[in-house]
């Protein structure tokens, strides 16, 4: 049975290359090459990954079909596809009101082993709802932000992102870069983003925000200063630290949005000022991964250079050096997106 080379999760400082057979395929699935395949921050939240390991991560993926169940007629070898891991039924009750993402299936569905190996099988039912054909114009390195964006676009779907809005961002890693880059493209009249990290901030202001603010300071008073003395429309929460959660509540303006996209850990609770919330009818919403056609307006996005991402890319490795990039995003310093080529 042929091997192939897979990255094995233990925890963020320990990710092994193993061996494992390539899987096999039934008439019903495909398998596909691993070309491309991003680590998301997600992949190194170790207080949620640690519990299922060892395993092998990997979402963000874009690569080749060279297998072909013979029952799949929509999908050919050499087609150059994303796969979603996650899928709904589109039958339940959250999938017919437009809440794909909160659908069991959704929650219960992936492909295997995962994006940090050479190949991958796709079920079944990914195949009838998950594979999506890249667009000639769009590169592998371009395939692998799908899915990020994907979740960023429903986040701003839910929010009601409207062309003139004043948008902060909270916490400057790649969701942040890339609502930052969305809400630009989607017409925000202001665009004001937060870290605490100098490299991160420097590469917010070179992708589009306005103006930045290291979280250290009184971001509550700068967002005034630099919005003409209003708070923010829009805020969005792209960081679990529990000083930004507070900062957010404190900066959103009357009738504005405050949208978690990034949680704390579980247990985690917060004293929430209802009354100020209460008196400014903020609304407060959330949003976790993305949809079809969330990904579907990702691909779009991304194919029109209407969001360009590969400026994103600060480390390109091998999937032998898969540790090294864990490490890179776990410490979330000098890296923005890390990519690993499991072919090189």
């Amino acid at each position: 049975m042929k091997k192939m080379h897979v990255a094995m999760y233990y925890n963020n400082n320990d990710v092994r290359i193993e061996e494992m057979s390539v899987p096999e395929i039934n008439d019903n699935e495909l398998l596909v090459k691993v070309q491309a395949s991003g680590i998301c921050g997600s992949d190194v939240m170790e207080w949620y990954r640690i519990k299922k390991a060892p395993l092998v991560l990997g979402h963000e993926m874009a690569g080749d079909v060279v297998q072909v169940g013979k029952n799949v007629e929509k999908y050919k070898v050499g087609d150059r596809v994303f796969v979603s891991h996650h899928v709904p039924c589109n039958t339940c009750r959250y999938c017919l009101d437009d809440q794909h993402t909160l659908c069991d299936t959704l929650h219960s569905t992936n492909f295997y082993p995962g994006g940090f190996a050479e190949y991958l099988r796709v079920p079944e039912i990914n195949v009838d709802r998950g594979v999506f054909l890249l667009p000639k114009e769009m590169s592998y390195d371009e395939g692998v932000f799908i899915e990020p964006l994907a979740c960023v676009v429903r986040g701003m779907r839910i929010v009601g992102m409207k062309p003139g809005a004043s948008v902060l961002v909270i916490g400057s890693g790649i969701a942040g870069l890339l609502h930052i880059k969305l809400a630009r493209a989607l017409g925000a009249g202001r665009v004001i983003a937060t870290d605490i990290d100098d490299y991160r901030l420097e590469t917010a202001k070179k992708l589009g925000a306005d103006m930045v603010i290291n979280a250290k300071e009184n971001v509550t008073e700068k967002v005034k200063k630099y919005n003409d003395g209003r708070l923010a429309d829009i805020v969005v929460l792209c960081t679990g630290a529990l000083p930004a959660v507070k900062q957010a509540i404190d900066s959103v303006d009357r009738g504005g949005t405050l949208l978690f996209f990034a949680p704390t850990e579980p247990g985690v609770e917060i004293p929430v000022p209802l009354f100020d919330l209460w008196n400014k009818g903020v609304k407060m919403v959330s949003t976790y991964a993305g949809g079809p056609r969330d990904i579907a307006d990702a691909i779009e996005l991304i194919r029109f250079k209407k969001v360009t991402v590969t400026d994103m890319i600060s480390h390109k490795l091998p999937l032998s050096e898969a540790v090294k990039g864990f490490k890179l995003v776990a410490q979330a310093q000098e890296s923005i997106k890390v990519v690993l080529y499991p072919q090189k």
